[in-house]
């Protein structure tokens, strides 16, 4: 790699070195970076905990499953409402989506039609995915590695709700469940799988347990909810349960092993 010589004849130092942070050499930079970047804003934004949605890019209002984009944006408006009415210092439960189109669109825009603070963690892609415009400018991030952002999905996260996807959201909810099922999360996290038609049929979970690959008890990591007022009820119950009525809670950020 040659070195650059800016207008004034000088070398730039390394962390201004453009060519050099684009290098293998400098990956694990790049890598601290989409670590490092999300943590200030969230830490600037007084973020505590979020609430993810996962869900397909490719489900609009209009589309045959367009009742999963409007049944998510209106429960995106009512956590972040709920969210809002919380006594606290800091800002609790924000909505989360993978900053995309589809499903991840109608939660941020279900958020925003609250007046809620909303993440998106967008992923390079060569096709889909564009950061839609209901997120919050400063909680608006774009990663180049799959990890990170899933780090970030899963750090923060207090509860998980899963609209019908294809693979990126089948590896989404099962990336989780493993980390749940497997300690490495060790806070109790609401898991509810939207639309228990479509995902009984994707996965056949009680094959799993009968096939002996999962426990029975495996089983109790998620709940399923077919309707928004189930959906909210569920989690209303679990994070008040688990989290609002604590007593001697440490700070989310200390609660994941991720």
């Amino acid at each position: 790699m040659i070195q650059k010589h800016d207008s004034a004849g000088h070398l730039p130092v390394a962390y201004r070195n453009k060519d050099f942070l684009d290098t293998a050499d400098a990956r694990s930079l790049r890598i601290l970076s989409e670590y490092l970047y999300p943590l200030s804003h969230f830490r600037n934004e007084k973020i505590r905990d979020t609430v993810v949605f996962f869900g397909s890019a490719r489900i609009f209002e209009a589309s045959a499953l367009g009742r999963y984009y409007n049944e998510a944006r209106e429960l995106a408006k009512r956590v972040t409402i709920w969210s809002n009415s919380i006594e606290k210092s800091t800002r609790r439960f924000v909505v989360c989506s993978g900053g995309g189109p589809g499903i991840m669109e109608a939660a941020n825009r279900g958020a925003q039609d609250a007046g809620g603070k909303t993440i998106g963690l967008n992923i390079g892609l060569p096709f889909e995915q564009r950061p839609n415009p209901f997120i919050s400018p400063a909680l608006n991030f774009e990663f180049h590695y799959f990890f990170m952002r899933k780090f970030w999905f899963a750090y923060m996260a207090k509860a998980l709700i899963i609209f019908p996807g294809g693979f990126g959201t089948l590896d989404e909810l099962t990336e989780i469940l493993t980390l749940v099922q497997t300690q490495k999360l060790v806070k109790k996290i609401v898991v509810i799988l939207y639309g228990k038609s479509f995902w009984t049929e994707i996965i056949n979970f009680e094959a799993l347990v009968r096939h002996g690959v999962i426990d029975q008890k495996d089983l109790d990591l998620f709940q399923f909810a077919d309707d928004v007022d189930t959906a909210f009820e569920l989690l209303k119950e679990g994070l008040t349960k688990h989290y609002l009525e604590a007593e001697g809670e440490l700070p989310a950020i200390a609660k994941s092993t991720v």
